[in-house]
């Protein structure tokens, strides 16, 4: 899938409406080959992004869990170091 989208869930604080819709835009990119639409597609482009954009936020405010949350610095200071260990080794 798409390494641009990022897990959301069981984060504190929690996913952001922003964090969401670039979840939702990046997904309609991929699935639509296209990073931006013609004009004749514009429309149906952006209504899917809201669309999706809006039932990941339902999804997320369902999702349950018995795991603590996850701190967003600790998790990115992880990516930064497994991404210095993949292009260091290039």
């Amino acid at each position: 899938m798409c390494r641009n989208i990022h897990t959301l869930h069981n984060f504190e604080p929690a996913a952001t409406s922003a964090e969401v819709h670039a979840a939702a835009l990046q997904y309609v990119r991929k699935v639509s080959g296209s990073t931006k639409p013609s004009k004749a597609n514009a429309e149906a482009f952006e209504r899917a992004v809201a669309e999706i954009a809006h039932i990941t936020q339902h999804l997320l405010d369902d999702l349950v869990t018995t795991a603590p949350p996850k701190d967003r610095e600790v998790e990115a200071q992880k990516a930064r170091e497994r991404s210095a260990k993949r292009y260091a080794a290039a």
